[in-house]
C-alpha cells in the first residue's frame, strides 16, 4: 500500500496516456494520491481527476511562480473549492526564488493570503520551497501555521530545518531526489524524520527517481521513492509502506 502525496497527472506531459498511468499506479500498490493544482488551468483538472476516481483526491492553491496573477478573485475562487469533499489541501503554496516572473514581495504576500484562507477553512497546506527556506519559515511562524500544519513538499534543504517545521506541526515529504547518488540532503534528512511524520511523493511528472532519472515520472515511481527510505533507515519496505500511508491518511483527514 503505497500513497503519493504529489502527483501533478493534470497536466498536459500525461494527455496522451493517463488511464494507463494511473493503471499502472494501482498495479505498483500506490492505492491513494493527491493531485495538486496550482493555476487556472491545473485546479479544474484535479477537481475532476478526483470526482472521477475513487482513490484520487485534489489540493488547490496558488504557485509562487505566478503569485503576480493571483487577485482576490483567485483567492475566492480557492475558498469556494476548498468546500468540495475530494478537495483535501490547500497547496502548492509558498516562495520560489530561483525563477523571477513574480517578485518576492507580490509572492510573500500571496502565500501569507493563503495560510489564512487555510486557517479560515481548517484545511493543512502544501508548502513550495525552492530557494527560500528562512524566509518560508518565518512566514509561516509569523501566520501561525501550525494550526493547520501540512507538508514540506518534496524536501530538499538542509536537515537543519527539518525541526522547525516539526515544530510547527508539518511533515516531511521525500521524492525522487532522495535516490540520487549525489543528493546529500535528502538522505540525511530521511534519516531522521520521526515515522510519524514521514510522507512519500513523486512531484510527476518531474524528478523521476533513480534509475529513471531524466525522464517523464510517474506515480508508479513512488516505490522507488519508498524503497529507498526504507533501505536508508533500516526498516522493512513493507512497514514503510504502511507508516507513510497511514502518516497521509491521518494528515488529510481520509478514513
Amino acid at each position: 500500500m503505497l500513497f503519493d502525496t504529489h502527483v501533478h497527472l493534470n497536466v498536459s506531459q500525461f494527455d496522451e496516456d493517463r488511464e494507463e498511468v494511473i493503471v499502472r499506479a494501482r498495479e505498483a500498490g500506490v492505492e491513494y494520491m493527491v493531485i495538486v493544482g496550482f493555476d487556472h488551468e491545473t485546479i479544474p483538472k484535479a477537481i475532476e481527476l478526483a470526482e472521477t476516481y475513487d482513490h484520487i483526491y485534489a489540493a488547490v492553491g496558488w504557485h509562487p511562480v505566478d503569485a503576480v496573477d493571483m487577485t482576490d478573485k483567485e483567492l475566492d475562487w480557492l475558498e469556494e473549492l476548498a468546500s468540495h469533499p475530494k478537495v483535501v489541501a490547500l497547496g502548492e503554496m509558498g516562495l520560489d526564488y530561483h525563477w523571477d516572473k513574480s517578485p518576492k514581495d507580490v509572492q510573500k504576500e500571496v502565500f501569507r493570503k493563503q495560510i489564512r484562507l487555510a486557517k479560515k477553512v481548517n484545511l493543512p497546506i502544501i508548502i513550495h520551497n525552492r530557494e527560500a527556506p528562512e524566509d518560508i519559515i518565518t512566514i509561516l511562524r509569523e501566520e501561525n501555521a501550525s494550526k493547520v500544519g501540512g507538508i514540506m513538499h518534496c524536501y530538499n534543504d538542509s536537515a537543519d530545518y527539518v525541526g522547525d517545521c516539526l515544530d510547527m506541526n508539518f511533515y516531511i515529504s521525500l521524492g525522487g531526489p532522495v535516490t540520487f547518488k549525489n543528493a546529500t540532503m535528502p538522505k540525511e534528512v530521511a534519516k531522521i524524520v520521526p515515522e510519524d511524520r514521514l510522507l512519500i511523493e513523486t512531484d510527476c511528472p518531474f524528478l523521476a527517481p533513480h534509475p529513471n532519472r531524466g525522464k517523464r515520472n510517474e506515480p508508479a515511481f513512488v516505490k522507488l521513492v519508498a524503497e529507498k527510505i526504507a533501505e536508508l533507515r533500516d526498516v522493512e519496505f513493507s512497514e514503510l509502506s504502511r507508516q507513510t500511508t497511514e502518516n497521509a491518511k491521518r494528515l488529510f483527514q481520509i478514513i
